[in-house]
């Protein structure tokens, strides 16, 4: 929210109270807390009157700093409140006589006492210049008030996250209102808005309020980040890095780390779209099609009419068009599927589920006791309240009866349009309750199949979030057109999701809205099963490839094999994830910060920390992209290009930018038909630019996520010296571009193309392999 007219002037009906000094304080073990006038103190009658801001400063971990302000604090406090972890270390505290400060391992914020201000600082370096007004109480029109942070933007520094934002990928010059809402991909609404942003400069900052969070990004003041909240509290936490995943992996340390996904749910999902004619005989054609023409298959999904029109949501199968659901269900799972069937947090009044819900208070009431009911989406439908726990209950008894028909996975759709005129179970704040029952509605469903399938079982398709959502994958992207444009801006949000925290991300391939063109729709199909989730979903029309053209069909078994493939270096990105909170899909910012060229990056991203993948979004085929200093290799062509420059070049439907930088080793599995096998079994490390006196590895992981093994590697002059734990045999090592491999050893080892060199079914796990 803006609240000065110009560089000087407040907006009219607004004035801004910040302090002016550190007037007293207190040191606790664990905190240091300051009293913080806003005005000048020249003697004691100027202690009378005016506001007086309560600053405490702490740290919950180590590299992290949290500033809570206060104008009053005598008000009742209702939540719901963020899930943040507070290991409450002790930090060095230090009182002189013009500064007070606090340092928790490498950041220290210093507090100017005299005239007002805040530094913070990673080591030496200031990485956030002190800002006199950089905490504000403001009264506004009609008894109205506001806390407000404002923190320096330094020269080229660049912001980015706040959710899953569609607008351009830097954030700087933009405002941003955290208000979770159904806008589709194609508007600067989102449905997943968080209140945390990354800043190049090597620090984040979280603000700590589930309620809208109005963020300033160099646009109210254009050297200023600023976000305010309602009220007379506000709460945010300085996240040091140095480097942005380290950053990342503390905000997650704080919210959540995300969990493991079963390997299965990295294939191909396929759909029946939305409103589309459909019933059992259709789904049996699309998925025999799929199979017929080799295209593998690992999940496929019912959207919302597998139940009865204005019923939703009752979960029953409408058996009109599925009169066997039971049967039907077993026949594919007998084909090897996983089924995922759509759900929303909404009751239809003709549901015969209504009058219960209504009766036993499941449904969020206004204030004079009725059930909040309106007509868009579903007409008289009331919303679960997650608040209660007997209706949490309630509502997975419902969905426990489909799990034991055979469903592995729920859509969690909606959960955006939550009213603020109601009244909950709990008595939760109805304003705080807008962005944080996305949270609610994904952990009541995610929480229950963890609890029925098992650890690293449970999986989500789910559209909105907020802070801490991430701990629930998967999510997409919403709504979008079927075009090059809501392709460009799909992945715009999804790298600015990733940057806020979510480990994965999908999007409908070929878009949702309308029907692409075969082109359109090939492009977009090399780039959702290079996405870390894959799924085919449309609106009004069916998403199958054979009906755009047979080259689709090509395109779509192409990519599917190659990704299922990829699965063990996949699977070892997102057991990474799950330990340190570093997305699979990363900006190119995040994985090679030092390069000022990749900070504005949105059309491309790495896959992982080796593979760079860059869409391409014209009908001419005509690839635009940056690969940053160093060797690259093609993953397809084998060819070496030197990086540090842009490139233009045409690439067919089969092909697009693909590289794998240098010094890496990508483990690639030998089952092309299924995302889910033994990674270890037949496994080949391909080894790209291995430099002198380099030690790279690779690790595997099993189908639980534990480790099935590693390999390292290690250069030196024309010997790579080569260990591993592997206790899977065969493997295979591939030098892909680096040929004249001999042996050290007759017999060890065994020449292949493209310098490949494969062990056999030795009892030592040591080797060398002269170049």
């Amino acid at each position: 929210m803006k609240f000065t007219n110009g560089n000087w002037m407040v907006r009219e009906g607004y004035s801004i109270h910040h302090p002016r000094s550190v007037h007293d304080y207190e040191v606790n073990k664990d905190s240091v807390t300051f009293y913080a006038p806003c005005k000048d103190i020249h003697h004691r009658g100027d202690t009378l009157d005016g506001p007086l801001l309560t600053v405490k400063l702490s740290s919950p971990m180590d590299n992290v700093i949290r500033v809570q302000t206060w104008h009053y604090k005598g008000r009742k406090v209702k939540g719901p409140h963020f899930d943040v972890a507070d290991q409450s270390i002790t930090p060095e505290i230090d009182v002189d006589e013009k500064a007070l400060s606090i340092a928790s391992s490498d950041l220290k914020l210093v507090v100017n006492k005299q005239q007002f201000s805040f530094d913070f600082y990673y080591g030496d370096r200031k990485i956030n210049t002190g800002n006199a007004k950089g905490l504000a109480w403001i009264k506004g029109p009609e008894e109205t008030t506001y806390m407000r942070g404002q923190l320096n933007l330094n020269v080229g520094e660049q912001i980015y996250g706040l959710g899953e934002r569609f607008t351009p990928f830097v954030k700087n010059g933009q405002s941003v209102d955290i208000w979770n809402k159904d806008g589709g991909t194609s508007s600067e609404q989102s449905y997943k808005n968080i209140p945390f942003y990354l800043s190049s400069e090597g620090y984040g900052v979280f603000v700590n309020h589930p309620e809208e969070v109005s963020f300033e990004i160099g646009s109210e003041l254009v050297s200023k980040s600023q976000f305010s909240v309602a009220g007379e509290y506000l709460d945010y936490y300085m996240i040091n890095g140095p480097t942005p995943k380290d950053v990342i992996s503390r905000y997650t340390a704080l919210t959540g780390k995300p969990a493991l996904p079963p390997a299965w749910s990295f294939g191909l999902w396929l759909t029946t779209s939305f409103t589309t004619d459909y019933n059992e005989e259709t789904v049996n054609h699309f998925i025999d099609g799929m199979e017929e023409r080799g295209i593998p298959l690992s999940v496929f999904h019912f959207d919302c009419f597998w139940m009865k029109e204005f019923e939703w949501c009752n979960f029953e199968w409408d058996r009109d068009n599925f009169p066997d659901p039971q049967g039907m269900l077993n026949r594919l799972k007998e084909k090897g599927l996983k089924i995922c069937v759509w759900i929303n947090p909404y009751i239809a009044q003709k549901s015969k589920l209504f009058d219960e819900a209504a009766e036993k208070g499941y449904l969020i009431q206004k204030a004079n006791g009725d059930v909040w009911q309106w007509d868009l989406w579903q007409a008289g439908m009331g919303i679960v309240d997650f608040t209660n726990p007997a209706a949490c209950k309630w509502y997975t008894d419902h969905l426990k009866r489909l799990v034991d028909m055979g469903v592995d996975s729920f859509k969690t759709d909606f959960g955006e349009r939550i009213p603020t005129d109601v009244v909950y179970h709990d008595g939760s704040d109805p304003y705080k309750m807008h962005n944080y029952y996305a949270y609610k509605f994904n952990e009541v469903v995610f929480d229950f199949l963890k609890e029925e399938k098992g650890e690293n079982q449970a999986v989500l398709f789910a559209r909105s979030s907020s802070a801490g959502g991430q701990k629930f994958p998967v999510h997409w992207g919403g709504d979008c057109d079927s075009t090059y444009e809501a392709m460009a801006e799909s992945l715009r949000g999804g790298l600015s999701l990733t940057l806020s925290g979510f480990g994965y991300w999908s999007h409908d391939i070929g878009g949702f809205e309308s029907t692409a063109t075969p082109d359109v729709f090939k492009r977009w199909t090399a780039f959702g099963l290079l996405s870390s989730h894959s799924r085919f979903h449309g609106s009004s029309s069916y998403r199958v490839p054979w009906l755009f053209d047979k080259e689709a069909v090509d395109v779509t078994r192409h990519f599917t094999r190659l990704k299922n493939r990829l699965m063990p270096y996949l699977f070892n990105v997102a057991v990474e994830n799950r330990n340190t909170g570093v997305p699979v899909m990363r900006a190119m910012v995040l994985e090679f910060p030092e390069d000022p060229t990749c900070h504005l990056l949105d059309r491309q991203y790495m896959l992982g920390d080796s593979i760079l993948v860059a869409p391409i979004f014209n009908e001419e085929g005509l690839a635009t992209y940056y690969l940053p200093k160093g060797k690259w290799t093609h993953l397809l062509t084998g060819e070496v290009v030197e990086g540090g420059t842009w490139r233009k070049e045409t690439y067919d439907y089969m092909s697009l930018p693909l590289f794998v930088k240098e010094n890496a080793i990508i483990p690639m599995g030998a089952n092309p038909t299924s995302p889910e096998y033994d990674y270890a079994e037949n496994l080949t490390f391909y080894v790209y630019e291995l430099e002198e006196g380099k030690e790279v590895s690779a690790t595997v992981h099993n189908l639980d996520g534990a480790e099935a093994g590693q390999m390292t590697l290690t250069r030196n002059g024309k010997t790579v010296e080569i260990q591993s734990n592997m206790k899977q045999k065969p493997y295979h090592v591939c030098f892909v571009g680096q040929s004249e491999i001999s042996s050290t050893s007759s017999g060890v080892w065994r020449e292949e193309s493209m310098g490949s060199v494969v062990s056999p079914d030795l009892g030592t796990t040591n080797f060398k392999v002269q170049f």
